[in-house]
């Protein structure tokens, strides 16, 4: 596929027999406007800040994650939340309760309505700016915060659109400060653990994986409580794609070496159709409106994705029907493949017997990454299972150091670049869309992951 591919192909795309189609409206918002050839060079790539003694963080959006991740950010040495922000000044409250249960200072608090992040990047002496607001919000409260010379990181995922893409691209070009999607699967102990068997060549080349993000998400969606404003049903109202890849994608990107000699290059994409909302509305909700509501998000979307230099993935979202969690996560290579949870095989060409698998606990004393091996005894008690504090511990580590860090600006829009370009897709009858080269050819250069160098382990 041509190189010089223009945004305003995605909206040439939409209307090849899809305007019809569930979402074609909301795919050509997407698309943007601007050719993505954009002068210069990546900049970020290798990007190492100033170092600092303190990080003091200005934290945006309370909800269940949030607070999360604040109670991460409290134990790590150097590392101060000074400010925090949301629409509901009972959960700011909770916040400044927490932090000074820690001896630290109260924090400045931001409860002014939907937009006072901004005034907070205006107005605090801030280094970071960490979110996780609604996905709506994430792409504009890390431009406040760059464009106030404040570093800016955000749960996943940090645009929606190609357009919203390319702004974090250039924006932190242009303020030099980072942008980053915290993907805390990155961090998953089995997915760093075959990372790391990978670099020792034990899988040989990776060829293919399959991944996704499976999980039976309607009584969350469906309550009135659980996501403000039921932001989350909102966007199964809009959208038919892959709504939520980059839980599945990070990690498999880490392992491909996506963005350090290869990238990704197209995807199709296909949902079924849309019934478990409905059902479990009629079920659970008899008098509402979800019960008869028209969804554009496909029970379960399949998406397929090509890299430059002919690996696969199969990349699945599927929140709408009944079914336990799984990420269903998967790397094959030409010496060896490994499922992981809720399996956790393991089968290595030579060293298994047979046509069988190995459980994958039989691997892990020996291989373990060293990653995890140094912050064992820190994440106890932390969420999904202890990678949440250990990306949180990796980045103000990073940048207190002043090394890079582990996820950048162009990791973090290539990966959320598929929600857009599924849709695009699944509207254009299953087109193939190519990806724009966020790099602008830097892709090309090999260079290692910093989880590979330990030396911020």
């Amino acid at each position: 596929m041509s190189s010089n591919y223009d945004r305003r192909d995605f909206l040439k795309a939409g209307t090849i027999a899809g305007l019809g189609l569930a979402g074609a409206g909301a795919i050509a918002s997407a698309a943007g406007r601007r050719k993505t050839s954009v002068k210069g060079k990546a900049k970020m790539i290798g990007f190492k800040s100033k170092p600092k003694d303190l990080i003091k963080v200005g934290f945006v959006g309370i909800g269940h994650q949030g607070m999360s991740h604040i109670k991460n950010l409290v134990r790590i040495d150097g590392c101060q939340v000074t400010a925090v922000c949301d629409i509901r000044p009972e959960r700011t409250e909770v916040a400044s309760n927490l932090i000074g249960k820690y001896d630290f200072p109260a924090p400045k608090v931001y409860a002014g309505g939907d937009e006072d992040f901004v005034r907070m990047c205006k107005e605090e002496d801030l280094d970071l700016v960490y979110n996780a607001a609604p996905w709506r919000w994430h792409t504009p409260i890390c431009l406040a915060a760059m464009k106030n010379g404040i570093h800016a990181a955000s749960e996943v995922n940090i645009a929606l659109t190609i357009e919203d893409c390319w702004k974090l691209v250039e924006t932190s070009e242009k303020t030099e400060k980072h942008c980053i999607m915290m993907e805390n699967c990155c961090y998953a102990e089995s997915e760093l653990m075959v990372l790391n068997m990978i670099r020792k060549g034990l899988f040989g080349e990776v060829m293919h994986g399959e991944c996704g993000y499976l999980h039976d998400l309607r009584a969350l969606k469906l309550s009135p409580t659980y996501y403000e404003g039921m932001w989350r049903l909102h966007q199964s109202v809009k959208l038919n794609g892959n709504l939520y890849p980059t839980h599945g994608i990070g990690p498999m990107a880490w392992c491909m070496d996506i963005n350090r000699g290869d990238a990704l290059d197209y995807l199709v994409s296909m949902s079924t159709n849309a019934y478990g909302l409905n059902l479990f509305a009629k079920e659970n909700y008899p008098d509402t409106e979800w019960t008869d509501k028209k969804f554009a998000l496909g029970d379960v979307n399949t998406t397929l994705i090509r890299t430059k230099k002919g690996k696969t993935i199969v990349c699945q979202h599927d929140t709408n029907l009944p079914r336990p969690y799984s990420r269903d996560f998967l790397v094959q290579g030409t010496k060896g493949i490994m499922r992981g949870y809720p399996t956790e095989k393991i089968h290595l060409d030579g060293v298994t017997k047979g046509h069988k698998w190995d459980e994958i606990d039989e691997y892990r004393e020996k291989y373990g990454h060293p990653v995890w091996e140094k912050t064992r005894s820190l994440v106890k008690g932390a969420g999904h299972g202890g990678m949440d504090f250990i990306e949180d511990y990796r980045l103000i580590n990073a940048l207190r150091n002043g090394l890079e860090p582990d996820i950048d600006v162009y990791d973090s829009v290539v990966w959320s670049a598929i929600i857009p370009m599924s849709a695009q897709s699944i509207a254009a009858g299953s087109k193939p869309i190519e990806f724009p080269d966020f790099t602008r050819g830097a892709w090309k250069k090999k260079r290692p992951l910093q989880v590979d160098l330990f030396e911020n382990a």
